[in-house]
């Protein structure tokens, strides 16, 4: 459920090209009447021009090569109609028109080979992000999970929000969180976190030593590149001193115990929805977000909570939240999840991306992550 994105190439339909493509000729036929009715001392050829031009906005180079041939015969009949084709003034007004056609056809050209271009390399992006943010597992272990992103920048497709999920011997590992600021620098971080969760959290090891793992990882890509230029002469002191960090939520959640356990780093709280009821998971201690340990020493609290068959975990981001309608209030997450009660992971998050988009005007302000982990019968 919604876990894979496709990449937006704004592409004309069939019927939508048909309907562009019918202004040129209508312009061209319109003043090619006109303009052999009109009394003689007026003079509407240099109009085609614009046909040639208006294409070249939109079609490819051939389309709007012939566009500009049509215009040019259009001008000569114009020009045999009313007086002759060696005519002084419509033989200029075919040069130029010819000239503009030309011009016409190279910038269609260079459009044509900009869009290839860019095309690529949202192709290139997708694939990257792609493997960056992988699609989490429809079904691990008892759990039936879905999940959705929602980018602020279409653009984009991701940015500084993540989730993953990992299985290991006794149960399921997820991991949500959301790395600070937008952009290249927020999808570092991001990819950085979610490399040491897969390395890590297969292993063995509590959860405090996984969010140590974590921790180590943020901001790492900066510490080495601050060492390099101290010992290079010490540029590296004019680098950028604002501190990384990453909100995150780290969950185990056994197979055969009715429990779910989890360390919050300064990240909004899941809620559990359990017979009609939506529960907040407050911890009591929520540590800083991780990569702030140098300067907060904290003590990673591992905090267990009640999460039975039938129950449904929602993991989001704070763009959820967040979210603002037209009279800037916030989008009441909780009272929403309490209408969609008893639905499934994919239908549950189905809902609340139509409903949020709607709620927020089809535009999102900050990038938004949504998982929903519903706890099915363990099979004998």
């Amino acid at each position: 459920m919604g876990s894979r994105r496709r990449v937006f190439v704004p592409r004309l339909s069939r019927r939508g090209g048909r309907l562009l493509l019918a202004v040129p000729f209508a312009l061209i036929a319109l003043v090619t009447v006109v303009d052999v009715l009109v009394p003689p001392d007026v003079h509407l050829g240099p109009f085609l021009i614009a046909a040639p031009a208006v294409t070249a906005s939109f079609a490819g180079p051939r389309m709007t090569a012939f566009v500009g041939a049509v215009a040019v015969l259009a001008q000569s009949v114009v020009a045999v109609a009313r007086t002759t084709f060696t005519d002084l003034n419509h033989t200029y007004q075919i040069v130029a028109l010819v000239l503009i056609s030309v011009i016409a056809t190279f910038f269609a050209h260079l459009r044509e080979r900009d869009e290839g271009r860019v095309t690529r390399l949202r192709s290139i992006a997708h694939a990257a992000q792609s493997v960056v943010l992988r699609p989490l597992p429809h079904r691990a272990g008892p759990l039936h999970i879905a999940s959705v992103y929602l980018a602020a920048d279409e653009e984009m497709q991701m940015g500084g929000d993540l989730y993953a999920a990992a299985r290991t011997a006794s149960g399921t590992r997820l991991l949500i969180g959301d790395a600070r600021g937008k952009g290249l620098d927020a999808i570092s971080e991001a990819s950085l976190v979610l490399g040491a969760f897969r390395v890590t959290a297969r292993r063995e090891q509590e959860l405090p030593e996984l969010v140590g793992h974590l921790e180590a990882g943020v901001g790492s890509e900066e510490d080495a590149g601050e060492s390099s230029g101290a010992g290079s002469g010490g540029g590296g002191a004019a680098a950028d001193t604002d501190e990384a960090f990453v909100t995150a939520l780290v969950l185990d959640i056994p197979d055969r115990e009715p429990v779910v356990r989890l360390v919050n780093r300064g990240h909004p709280p899941p809620l559990l929805i359990r017979g009609g009821k939506v529960i907040p998971l407050d911890t009591a201690e929520a540590g800083p977000p991780l990569g702030l340990a140098d300067i907060v020493s904290p003590e990673v609290t591992v905090e267990t909570f009640p999460f039975g068959v039938g129950d449904v975990l929602l993991l989001y981001t704070d763009g959820v939240v967040e979210a603002r309608d037209r009279t800037r209030a916030f989008y009441p997450l909780t009272e929403r999840l309490t209408a969609w009660a008893g639905e499934d992971p994919p239908t549950l998050l189905g809902r609340l991306r139509a409903d949020l988009q709607e709620y927020a005007g089809g535009h999102l302000g900050d990038d938004a992550a949504l998982v929903a982990i519903e706890r099915l019968p363990t099979e004998a």
